[in-house]
């Protein structure tokens, strides 16, 4: 398959985009000239403005991590790779347009292939190493499932995603003998190295506990792989994507390549699920058929509707929902006299009440909401001081 083509014109297919009602959500989430206006006190290169919120991420996450307990902890480390899930599925939904319910497959790739490497006999490889092999047997499956279903839109496409998250898992079945069949395989997390040790005395003092060092990986990835997303989107090849999305015959006209572009995507998130897997891998310590039903990929399409199609932050604030929502619920149930059993199966049920409030009273998402509400309001006073100026 050759390398999609970017064609010189490529802003010009941004300008023919109109705006159909299944992209309205997408496109308030979209980065646009005119959210991006106005006084900033942050670089103007969009790299060096990663950069900058890539170190202050990175200073929060440490001081979250050092101040909350241990089940916190692992709660974060759950988040980390719901986050990275979502992320990835936000440049195929959001971004280009594509509907997936088959990123609980791609997961489960980069888990078992996790789990196979860290459960060899003898010394494992490198877990950065590890890591980047999950990724790239997640790409590859990724690659074969979008060149198969890149002339397919809607639910068409859903469809031909939602056999995958069905039949993938199930191959664990089959091979059982080497992937373990129901009960899946035990992961054996690495120990934390010395230099973690050494930085979390540093910094706090604290007990740098497996679960502390599960976090921290989970919270180096995610932050990685949010910046690359992040330059992602706001590179010519972002603007590609969403001419795709937006207007398939004005993206063709402008000599755009539309399987390609396609393909480009799900690959993109497809190393996502993968590294997204094997974080999961590592923080669950098991890789089983169980962990990566249809609920899982439904749970990532809810994620990033709730938090705002196209927006890389409403997809963590997403995932935080899918994590804490839950046992809250649950605690909560417990205060008004519900036994544990009742207060557990009231958690699906406030957040199913969650989203069709969001798709309600917010139906661009948390984040497109409140985007879109802000440029209203600026709009508005633009309007008034030239009037007042006028006058």
């Amino acid at each position: 398959m050759s390398e999609p083509q970017s064609p010189a014109n490529a802003r010009a297919g941004d300008e023919l985009i109109e705006e159909t009602p299944f992209t309205a959500t997408a496109a308030a989430n979209a980065p646009s000239a005119q959210a991006a206006g106005g006084r900033s006190f942050l670089p103007k290169s969009t790299l060096l403005r990663h950069l900058l919120i890539l170190v202050l991420s990175a200073v929060g996450a440490v001081i979250l991590l050092e101040v909350t307990d241990p089940f916190t902890n692992s709660q974060l480390a759950s988040l980390t790779y719901y986050a990275i899930a979502a992320g990835g599925l936000t440049v195929l939904t959001g971004m280009n347009g594509q509907i997936s319910l088959g990123h609980g497959a791609l997961m489960a790739v980069g888990a078992y292939t996790t789990a196979l490497f860290l459960g060899v006999d003898g010394e494992p490889l490198p877990l950065p190493v590890i890591f980047l092999v999950a990724v790239a047997i997640s790409t590859i499956v990724g690659a074969l499932v979008g060149v198969a279903a890149a002339r397919l839109h809607g639910p068409y496409l859903a469809g031909a995603t939602l056999a995958l998250a069905v039949g993938l898992p199930g191959l664990a079945l089959y091979f059982r003998d080497t992937l373990g069949g129901e009960q899946g395989l035990r992961v054996r997390a690495p120990e934390p190295p010395a230099s973690f040790t050494n930085f979390i005395d540093l910094v706090s003092g604290n007990p740098a506990s497996g679960t502390k060092w599960l976090a921290y990986v989970g919270v180096i990835c995610l932050l990685i792989t949010f910046f690359l997303l992040a330059n992602l989107v706001r590179s010519r090849i972002g603007r590609t994507w969403r001419a795709v999305r937006d207007q398939e015959v004005a993206a063709e006209l402008a000599g755009i390549d539309l399987g390609a572009w396609r393909v480009l995507a799900f690959v993109v998130s497809a190393a996502c699920a993968g590294l997204a897997g094997a974080v999961l891998a590592l923080v669950v310590r098991l890789a089983a058929p169980s962990g990566f039903t249809l609920v899982l990929s439904l749970a990532l399409l809810t994620a990033i509707v709730i938090g705002g199609l196209g927006s890389l932050l409403g997809a963590l604030l997403g995932s935080a929902l899918l994590v804490f929502l839950p046992p809250f619920v649950t605690n909560l149930g417990g205060d008004f006299g519900l036994d544990q059993t009742k207060a557990a199966q009231l958690a699906p049920f406030v957040y199913g009440v969650v989203l069709i409030v969001a798709m309600i009273f917010a139906p661009a998402g948390i984040v497109g909401t409140i985007r879109l509400r802000w440029m209203t309001a600026r709009a508005k006073r633009a309007v008034a001081g030239r009037a007042a100026h006028g006058g």
